[in-house]
């Protein structure tokens, strides 16, 4: 496995700084590593952003919304907290029946279908992940 080239610029600058003596040609060829390093971390996020559009830009509507509808499901769970806090304020055993329904319902479905959700969802994207790498 290749080591990232900002991992090289360190020991590399090291280098120079024991090689060359001029301390201007020394500063002039440290300011070219940096900018090497940043050519090539631009080509990797250009490289990204390229997978992400594609994506994005997918004739396939649930490959383009499949990720942003998952967010807006837990958004939902998320923001369910406001008027559960109003119903508490004003009806706090109406909160709590609604809690405790809510709490039987989520451990009413069985465990094999949170292991298939949770596999499924890291597997999602850890392949996707590795389908963007750089080759």
């Amino acid at each position: 496995m290749a080591l990232p080239v900002t991992d090289l610029v360190a020991p590399i600058a090291g280098v120079l700084d024991r090689i060359i003596p001029d301390p201007a040609a020394r500063d002039a060829a440290k300011l070219e590593l940096l900018r090497l390093d940043r050519a090539h971390e631009l080509g990797t996020l250009r490289t990204q952003m390229a997978g992400v559009l594609a994506e994005a830009n997918s004739p396939d509507r649930w490959t383009a919304r499949a990720r942003p509808s998952f967010l807006y499901v837990m958004y939902a769970l998320l923001l369910w907290s406001i008027p559960m806090g109003l119903i508490a304020a004003i009806r706090p055993a109406a909160a709590q029946a609604i809690a405790r329904g809510m709490t039987a319902y989520l451990n009413g479905l069985p465990e094999p279908l949170y292991a298939l959700f949770g596999t499924g969802y890291l597997g999602y994207t850890v392949a996707r992940e590795w389908g963007k790498r750089p080759r």
